[in-house]
């Protein structure tokens, strides 16, 4: 009985504060609807310079194939490499493409013409991105049609055919709202709780460590399971993109994280004494799991030691198994090692999260 009337007092603190049930609401659908259309895994509007050397009928037709690329923005025709370089160096353009002279003539009579490009780096994956795309153009454009190159190559893409990233981003998203609404509310509870004062009357009754830590976990749960049902919904209905594999296992997952996230924030809070205090401390953590979970970028793509940080950072786990689940359409066999440790390392955080509590009587 104790539990129950210390949930409900969670609930009643929850809907009193004029800023915490609209930003419950609010957040998952905004992260929902505009983050998967500017989240864009695409490199597009590269500008590019161009230096026409040879002026032929061939090499006017690449420049107008450049121009009709929807991931180019066609800066131009620049009458030397110098100037082109310029405009690079100044930001104003991302590529320069040097067509040679006697581009035209070197094609006719079988020779390969030796295109050259330049690229800003700086932003190294705009820079590879936009001289790969250029390069395919150029060979396209030797070859006469995109067709002719790719007629003796056979492409299966799996899970993700038409290659959709908002595909691969929505879960990505799971997690991050998971992450951030399950790890920062419950940071800020207990201390604001303390800066009140009401913690120490807590402290004076007979209540147990174990009723108030859950009173304080389960909470965060229920919210939990509106948020990822809200973006389960909001993904379908917006992007018609629904989860392939048992949707049960979404929220299994789901319902990990957040044990790991809201028992983490407690542990946090327990050990502040000032809401600013622990908002940092949180945000440092949050940061390092996130570019170390995979969400971004892959794991394997990391050096041995950041690599290794893997088998103990639960984010990578739930992003492992939520894209399992939703993308690839696996089950329980699939993700198994997934579920097992994030479970683990939940529960190991919720222990935590109760030991270190101090309760003064």
């Amino acid at each position: 009985m104790t539990l129950k009337y210390l949930i409900q007092k969670e609930f009643l603190q929850i809907r009193r504060n004029a800023f915490l049930p609209r930003l419950i609401i609010v957040f998952p659908i905004m992260m929902m609807c505009v983050m998967p259309w500017v989240m864009s895994m695409e490199v597009k509007n590269v500008v590019v310079d161009v230096v026409d050397n040879d002026r032929s009928t061939l090499s006017q037709q690449l420049v107008h194939r450049i121009e009709a690329s929807r991931y180019f923005i066609f800066n131009g025709q620049k009458p030397t490499y110098q100037t082109a370089l310029k405009e690079i160096e100044t930001s104003k353009a991302d590529v320069v493409l040097v067509i040679p002279q006697h581009y035209e003539r070197d094609h006719i009579q079988g020779r390969q013409p030796q295109v050259f490009i330049a690229a800003n780096a700086v932003n190294g994956t705009k820079g590879a991105m936009g001289s790969a795309y250029l390069s395919q153009i150029v060979t396209a454009n030797l070859a006469g049609d995109v067709a002719d190159i790719q007629s003796g190559i056979s492409t299966l893409f799996l899970y993700n055919k038409n290659l959709n990233y908002k595909v691969f981003m929505i879960p990505a998203l799971f997690a991050i709202v998971m992450m951030l609404m399950c790890g920062f509310l419950p940071t800020l509870n207990i201390v604001g709780e303390k800066e009140a004062g009401t913690v120490e009357q807590i402290n004076v009754t007979p209540v147990s460590k174990w009723a108030f830590i859950l009173a304080k976990l389960i909470p965060y749960w229920l919210i939990a399971l509106f948020i990822i049902t809200i973006c389960l919904i909001l993904s379908w209905l917006i992007y018609g993109i629904t989860c392939q594999g048992p949707l049960w296992l979404v929220f299994v997952l789901a319902m990990s994280l957040a044990l790991f996230w809201s028992s983490f924030g407690l542990i946090i809070s327990n050990y502040s004494d000032t809401m600013q205090q622990a908002i940092f401390v949180m945000w440092f953590f949050v940061v390092c799991m996130l570019l170390l979970s995979g969400l971004f970028t892959p794991t394997r793509s990391m050096p041995s030691w950041a690599y290794a940080t893997t088998y103990i950072n639960p984010m990578h786990y739930f992003v492992d198994g939520i894209r399992t689940v939703f993308v690839r359409g696996g089950g329980l066999q699939s993700v198994l090692h997934q579920v097992l440790a994030l479970l683990g390392i939940s529960l190991g955080m919720g222990f935590c999260a109760v030991q270190s509590y101090k309760k003064n009587h």
